[in-house]
């Protein structure tokens, strides 16, 4: 149910922290991986899925260049990978005063964390749609994107990683809306607090560390491998009639 044997996985933001987790649980479950990273010095996560049997390969383009992203699919086709998998991890922070926010932050922020999401979705999504439908499901793709808790929360000095999240969850919708019929399921996961290096800052700030640590159910900062699972499961047939979901992973937070 939740194996992964025979599909082909294309990846953002593979080379560290979640991603690089993702992609390595996938491969794990049977899923051979295309990284999309911004240039070929990271070769670790690749390393680690050819460790596990599994064929890896990674396609550079600059998600924060419109015209990178939108080169991306039909170059990764045109090699003759049939796409089963999408995982949107990539993403960008910037932290400003609200009323000290720049324009050209915001933009960069919104163009990684949702204008990229938005075209992979889309491109995927149509090659999606010709493949041929597996199992009783007919499923014919599954696609996952990350969103964040302040998809639903407004956070500190992130307006537009706030804003840039909270359009992946709605984007995620929209697409499961019109896709999940056609054999595509669309979902999203939403991390809680992780200890990765987007974090950093609010992990070097005593006064906002013992707040937020204090409110976790869990009892503990969630860590990359905590998303292993999720992911294999929103991957796999396992999750068939899921979609149009943002699963939150977060130890709690959002219950308290």
């Amino acid at each position: 149910m939740f194996s992964l044997e025979g599909h082909t996985a294309l990846i953002t933001g593979g080379t560290r922290g979640i991603g690089k987790a993702v992609a390595i649980a996938l491969a794990e479950a049977g899923a051979d991986i295309l990284l999309v990273q911004r240039d070929e010095s990271s070769t670790d996560t690749l390393t680690a899925v050819q460790a596990l049997g599994r064929t890896a390969r990674i396609y550079t383009a600059d998600l924060s260049s419109a015209e990178d992203v939108s080169k991306l699919v039909p170059r990764i086709l045109a090699d003759g990978h049939q796409i089963r998998i999408l995982v949107n991890c990539a993403g960008i922070q910037r932290r400003h005063p609200c009323e000290k926010f720049p324009d050209s932050d915001f933009n960069q922020v919104l163009q990684v964390n949702l204008n990229s999401v938005f075209t992979l979705c889309r491109d995927v999504g149509a090659h999606m749609l010709e493949l041929e439908p597996s199992g009783v499901t007919g499923r014919r793709g599954s696609i996952i994107n990350f969103a964040s808790l302040l998809t639903f929360q407004g956070g500190l000095t992130v307006p537009a990683y706030a804003a840039s999240k909270g359009a992946v969850g709605q984007l995620t919708k929209s697409f499961a809306n019109e896709w999940t019929a056609r054999g595509i399921t669309v979902n999203a996961i939403a991390p809680g607090y992780i200890e990765t290096d987007m974090n950093t800052a609010l992990l070097n700030d005593p006064e906002r560390l013992a707040s937020i640590s204090a409110r976790i159910p869990a009892g503990r900062w969630g860590s990359p491998e905590d998303f292993k699972g999720t992911a294999v499961y929103l991957a796999s047939k396992a999750s068939a009639y899921v979609s149009g979901h943002v699963l939150v992973v977060d130890g709690g937070w959002m219950g308290r």
